[in-house]
C-alpha cells in the first residue's frame, strides 16, 4: 500500500515533506519519499488535502488496568498487600475491551505505556501497548521497565495500614534493599553461568528475576515523583545502582530543571490539566514543561489516564504550549520523544522506514493539538482502525 499526495510530518526532521508518499508493507513503513510514486495501485490512498503525523503516544497511563466506570472489580492497578512488588506484570491486568481504548484511537493515540499504580515503593512492570486489539498479547510492543514510587502515595497507603513504609526514608530503604538483593542475585547467576560445573544457581526468586533487566540496563527504572526532593532521590538511587532512570510526573521539575538536565534524566510530564489534588502537587504550573525543555530536559507529556481521560492528551500538550512550550516541541513530546523515553523509538514515534505504520490523517491546516481537532482517519500497523470520513 502507498499513501501519496500527503503533507508528512515525519517527526524525525525539522521540516515536513510538503508533497510526499509513504509505502507500507505488512504493517511496516518501507519508504518515505518526496514526490509521487511511480506506480499507483487500486488500494493505494490519495491523501490530497491531508496532513499526516505519527500516531500520538501517551507515555504514562493506567489504560485498561483501571477500567472505565468500574470500582474495585475493574481496578487491578495496585497490589497493595506488599510494598515491593516488581514481579507484577501490568499486561496480566489489562482489559483491552475497556471503551477508553476506542476513545484513545479516535483521538489519534496509537500507543501508550500502561503502568501499575503508585501505592507501592515498587509496583511492577510497565508495558508499551497499541491501543487497538482484542488480546493484549497481540497489542504488545515491548516491556518498558519497572515502576517505582516515591513520596506521598506509598506513605498514605501504608500509614492507613499501620505498616511500613510511612516515611520517605522507609520508601527509599525498601527500594534500596530490593535492588541490593537483586544485584547479588544477578552476580550469583552470572557466576553460575560462568562455572556451571562447580557452582549451583541461586535459589529462584521472582522479584529478583524481575529486577535483573533493570540492573543490566535492558529496561528502565520509572520513578513516580512530584516533589523536587523526590526527583533528587530518584536520581540518587539511579546513580547508586547504575539505572536508566525516567521521572514520571515531575510536577516541580521547573524548580530543579538544571539538575535534571545535568543528570541526563528524561521526564514524562503530567497530568497537566488537573487540580492540585494533594499536597505534593501544590506546585503544579502549566509553565513546567516549557521551563524544563528550555534547560535541555528530554520531555514527554502524559495524561496519567484515568486521572485525565486519555483522549485529552493533545490538549494537555496544548496547555503546555500556553505555558510557553513551542508547538513542535509539544508534538515531539507526544511522538518521537515519548517513544524514546519509553524505549520504543526503534518501532514507533516517527514516520520513517522500518517503523510501524501508525499514522494520523488530518485535514490540511488543522492544529492536531487543538481541542476541536479530530483526525479524519487513524492507522495502526498499516490498518485503518478509525475513519471519520471517507479517504480515497
Amino acid at each position: 500500500m502507498k499513501i501519496y499526495n500527503a503533507e508528512i510530518y515525519t517527526m524525525n526532521s525539522a521540516s515536513p515533506i510538503k508533497k510526499g508518499y509513504i509505502e507500507i508493507e505488512n504493517g511496516i513503513i518501507k519508504a518515505v519519499e518526496q514526490g509521487v510514486p511511480q506506480t499507483i495501485e487500486k488500494n493505494d490512498i490519495d491523501a490530497s488535502g491531508l496532513t499526516l503525523y505519527p500516531g500520538f503516544i501517551d507515555a504514562h497511563t493506567h489504560l485498561g488496568i483501571i477500567e472505565n466506570g468500574i470500582d474495585f472489580e475493574g481496578d487491578d492497578c495496585n497490589e497493595a498487600t506488599d510494598p515491593f512488588t516488581p514481579q507484577m506484570r501490568v499486561i496480566d491486568g489489562i482489559n483491552p475491551f475497556d471503551e477508553c481504548f476506542r476513545e484513545a484511537v479516535e483521538r489519534g493515540i496509537t500507543a501508550t505505556a500502561s503502568s501499575p499504580g503508585s501505592a507501592n515503593a515498587c509496583g511492577g512492570e510497565i508495558t508499551v501497548i497499541k491501543t487497538s486489539g482484542r488480546c493484549i498479547d497481540d497489542m504488545l510492543v515491548k516491556t518498558a521497565g519497572i515502576k517505582f514510587a516515591l513520596g506521598e502515595n506509598p506513605k498514605n497507603v501504608y500509614n492507613g495500614k499501620d505498616e511500613t513504609p510511612i516515611t520517605r526514608m522507609a520508601i527509599t530503604a525498601i527500594i534500596r534493599e530490593g535492588l541490593g538483593k537483586a544485584k547479588r542475585y544477578l552476580e550469583d547467576t552470572e557466576a553460575y553461568n560462568a562455572d556451571k560445573e562447580n557452582l549451583d544457581p541461586p535459589e529462584y526468586d521472582i522479584k529478583n528475576e524481575a529486577l535483573m533487566p533493570l540492573l543490566q540496563r535492558k529496561a528502565k527504572a520509572f520513578f513516580h515523583c512530584h516533589r523536587a526532593d523526590d526527583m533528587c532521590t530518584a536520581i540518587r538511587i539511579s546513580k547508586e545502582f547504575n539505572l536508566d532512570c525516567v521521572i514520571i510526573h515531575g510536577t516541580e521539575g521547573y524548580l530543579i530543571a538544571d539538575i535534571i538536565a545535568k543528570a541526563g534524566v528524561p521526564v514524562i510530564c503530567g497530568p497537566v490539566i488537573c487540580d492540585r489534588c494533594k499536597p505534593e502537587m501544590k506546585g503544579l504550573d502549566i509553565k513546567n514543561a516549557a521551563k524544563m525543555c528550555s534547560e535541555g530536559v528530554e520531555l514527554a507529556i502524559c495524561t496519567d489516564h484515568p486521572v485525565i481521560p486519555i483522549q485529552y492528551l493533545p490538549i494537555s500538550a496544548q496547555t503546555s504550549c500556553k505555558g510557553g512550550l513551542d508547538m513542535m516541541k509539544a508534538l515531539e513530546a507526544l511522538t518521537i520523544n515519548a517513544a524514546r523515553i519509553i524505549g520504543a523509538d526503534d518501532v514507533i514515534g516517527s514516520i520513517e522506514a522500518g517503523k510501524h505504520a501508525d499514522l494520523q490523517f488530518y485535514k490540511s491546516g488543522t492544529n492536531p493539538l487543538d481541542l476541536m481537532s479530530q483526525p479524519v482517519a487513524v492507522m495502526i500497523n498499516g490498518e485503518i482502525v478509525f475513519k471519520e470520513s471517507e479517504i480515497k
